[in-house]
């Protein structure tokens, strides 16, 4: 017998045995979609924090102590919101032992975005003279700072280059879309100058049914970089000791922290995942014994007609592999097709970041998921080939009669 016929033969067992190929064929979907999507996910949300941690480029956000759940809130979630402190508390943060870079921010809420778009602007102001986070990226993509109303749009935003945008009756042009992050920090907010920011609201007292109350001496936030010879948090702790009123939140706490947060869902998914393995093992080991059991004469026949104890392996085999690689297809398949469905409603319910990993990760991913589906099912039915293989041709047919 050729491979090529062991094959031939493998296919049309299965299709002989419908019903039991379709339960078969749904445990490895099951098994590999869920696998699948829980890493997908998880990878995804990695990628987002490494992402978005660099483009944040501080080692501290420094607050008002009052609104550090609404500044962590806005970090990971890019929820918009607004509050204020004295712009005075930028110049002794500034002042604090180990502080290298400091520059102040304004997050502003809109009160309305525009008639034709849906999704929630967050406005961040940041000052061109001390910035180290949005400056370095307008040097590099858009080569000119910002001037006058001209903003520039997160990715994922609905909005391009040339579009006016109008906020407390000022109207504003997106002169550039940032990179894609998967921090809504960044992907949904529009960036624009403080100075523009303090105009705006000075202008709104006059041009806006719901002026903005923010005048020159308020700002929401101190972006701090740390020197090299000191830690984020011992200098968040400086801070918080000299500075009466603010919360110092060293990046690494809020990484940290999110960091825990995944590792504990990525324990739970792989205990459940360990689980339906351990039931797929056992289910499919279950189901070729009992084919193997089932076909007896057949076995016998083959063998009594000049098959090899190695041809009735390849055989039992070939049908496993068949199972494994369809079934992990199909898992595939569902996998993607359920987490893109339940992504949004997922991350909103979590509050974390998510970016899509590269393609050469998701190609990774998906060979692994195939390479899995594979192993599971040669594990499965690794026992029963090679009890099929030992059958003795005369005993094979009588025990099958």
């Amino acid at each position: 017998m050729k491979k090529i016929k062991i094959f031939n033969l493998a296919v049309r067992n299965l299709r002989r045995k419908f019903v039991r190929t379709f339960v078969l064929l749904l445990i490895v979907a099951v098994v590999t979609g869920t696998l699948f999507g829980a890493t997908v996910f998880i990878s995804g949300m990695r990628n987002a924090l490494k992402i978005g941690t660099y483009r944040l480029g501080a080692d501290i956000l420094v607050v008002p102590e009052k609104n550090e759940e609404q500044a962590k809130t806005a970090l990971l979630a890019g929820e918009p919101t607004s509050f204020y402190m004295d712009k005075e508390i930028f110049n002794k943060v500034k002042a604090v032992e180990g502080v290298k870079k400091a520059s102040p921010q304004l997050f502003i809420k809109p009160a309305s975005f525009t008639c034709c778009y849906t999704v929630d602007a967050f406005l961040i102001a940041f000052d061109p003279e001390t910035d180290f986070t949005i400056t370095p990226w307008l040097e590099k993509k858009l080569k000119k700072p910002l001037v006058g109303n001209e903003v520039i749009a997160g990715r994922g935003m609905p909005i391009i280059v040339g579009d006016s945008l109008p906020f407390f009756g000022t109207l504003f042009e997106v002169v550039g879309t940032m990179d894609m992050t998967g921090m809504k920090f960044f992907d949904q907010s529009i960036f624009m100058t403080t100075a523009a920011a303090y105009s705006m609201a000075e202008n709104s007292k006059t041009k806006s049914i719901q002026p903005l109350d923010l005048d020159r001496s308020k700002i929401s936030a101190v972006l701090v970089q740390v020197g090299e010879n000191y830690t984020p948090g011992r200098v968040a702790i400086k801070i918080e000791h000299d500075v009466d009123g603010v919360k110092a939140i060293a990046s690494d706490e809020v990484i940290n922290a999110v960091r825990k947060q995944l590792g504990g869902l990525l324990a739970g998914i792989l205990a459940i995942s360990s689980v339906l393995w351990i039931l797929a093992l056992m289910m499919m080991g279950f189901a070729f014994y009992m084919i193997v059991n089932e076909r007896q004469r057949e076995i016998g026949l083959l063998r009594a007609m000049g098959g090899k104890k190695q041809h009735i392996f390849k055989l039992i085999i070939s049908e496993a592999l068949v199972i494994s690689l369809i079934g992990g297809l199909i898992g595939l398949v569902i996998g993607a097709a359920l987490l893109f469905s339940f992504k949004n409603f997922i991350l909103s319910s979590l509050r974390l970041p998510y970016l899509l990993p590269s393609v050469k990760v998701l190609i990774e991913l998906v060979s692994g998921a195939i390479i899995f589906s594979a192993v599971t099912g040669l594990l499965a039915s690794l026992m029963p080939a090679i009890s099929a293989s030992r059958m003795e041709p005369y005993e094979a047919i009588r025990k099958g009669e």
